[in-house]
């Protein structure tokens, strides 16, 4: 297990990176022996200095939910990050959203589901039935993932390992969400979520579709693994926090100019611009 005297060396490590757009070399290489538990303490000790500087949490996201990813990540389970407020960008009905481009290193989207919390959920024991009582209600979302550290190592091109990705908040830099919109707004407890699907176009190409029944099932199934994997940490899922249930689609990369539309059928349509 790492001191804690280096978990605060590497987070402060990813906080010049988010701030000078400059992704740092993988942590599991130039640390062996690098645990799951390692990563989730320098990726809290991030959360603690952007907290310090004047953030705040407004959720929490899912991340490696679907199998495959699982199996080349070499884990059994998903991983997790913490949002915060200077992540949200707000799309309405009908308008594109501009996002600046120069807040990311190397930006790639992922469509997802997000349920917004009227209740909070508090492990152990949480199940799928409860989650979407405590859900006012599901939104479309894009998750804006980024590499605070770098994905293939500049030497040898090798993939960073699981443990680098949960160091670096599950990958997460930002999200895109309808739910300033009412027409964005679908009821957890009236909706077949599993069935909800998206194509995602990017400048007029089809790059990705998919269900959110690719999300273990349910989307709501990993909002309850999140809420009991937090408990033992004595945190929990907190009434108007937002949480990603995960991507059913693979990240498509992004670059300056990209018009990019997330068509969720009856659920909306999100329409953002890279820029």
């Amino acid at each position: 297990m790492f001191s804690p005297e280096l978990i605060a060396e590497l987070a402060a490590e990813l906080r010049q990176s988010q701030r000078t757009r400059t992704p740092v070399e993988h942590f599991s290489k130039r640390f062996s022996g690098m645990t799951v538990e390692d990563g989730y303490r320098i990726g809290r000790a991030w959360v603690a200095l952007e907290k310090a500087a004047g953030r705040s949490v407004i959720g929490h996201k899912i991340g490696l939910t679907s199998r495959a990813m699982q199996i080349s990540s070499q884990i059994d389970e998903p991983d997790y990050g913490t949002l915060l407020d200077d992540m949200l960008y707000t799309a309405q009905a009908g308008q594109v959203l501009d996002i600046p481009v120069a807040n990311f290193i190397a930006p790639r989207v992922e469509v997802e589901l997000a349920f917004v919390l009227k209740a909070p959920l508090q492990g152990p024991g949480v199940t799928p039935e409860q989650v979407l009582a405590a859900t006012a209600y599901v939104t479309p979302a894009i998750e804006i993932i980024d590499a605070r550290i770098e994905q293939f190592d500049r030497h040898n091109k090798t993939m960073r390992k699981v443990f680098d990705t949960i160091s670096d908040n599950a990958a997460n830099a930002g999200i895109v969400l309808g739910a300033g919109d009412p027409a964005y707004r679908a009821d957890p407890l009236t909706t077949d979520l599993p069935w909800c699907g998206a194509v995602l176009r990017c400048n007029g190409v089809v790059e990705e579709t998919g269900l959110a029944a690719g999300v273990q099932g349910h989307p709501a199934i990993g909002i309850a693994w999140l809420a009991n994997k937090l408990a033992p940490w004595g945190e929990s899922l907190q009434a108007g926090h937002t949480v990603l249930a995960g991507s059913f689609t693979r990240p498509v990369a992004a670059k300056a100019g990209d018009l990019f539309e997330a068509d969720y059928g009856a659920l909306g349509c999100l329409k953002f611009r890279f820029v």
